[in-house]
């Protein structure tokens, strides 16, 4: 559905049609940890996210979750041996 609130004409996922689904009845602008983020969109002069209706939320726990300016660490595998087999090439 179209947005009726502050992305007025545009493509909304929150909208319902009884209004807008948001908390608080619209989106809120983006928070200083989105600034490098590529999902924000300009609407009537302020920054609104193109995912979240309310992105400080995200930012709450830990990093959004879909920050494209966040360099997201690669988890280190550590691999488990059989301490049997282990033993037997040892031996």
């Amino acid at each position: 559905m179209e947005c009726k609130t502050v992305k007025e004409g545009n493509s909304c996922h929150f909208m319902t049609k009884a209004g807008c689904g948001c908390p608080g009845g619209s989106c809120k602008p983006i928070v200083d940890e989105c600034k490098g983020c590529r999902k924000p969109r300009k609407f009537d002069g302020q920054l609104y996210c193109s995912v979240y209706a309310d992105p400080a939320v995200k930012w709450g726990p830990g990093n959004c979750p879909v920050a494209t300016h966040i360099v997201k660490k690669e988890e280190k595998k550590v691999k488990m041996v059989n301490p049997i087999k282990q033993a037997k090439r040892r031996g």
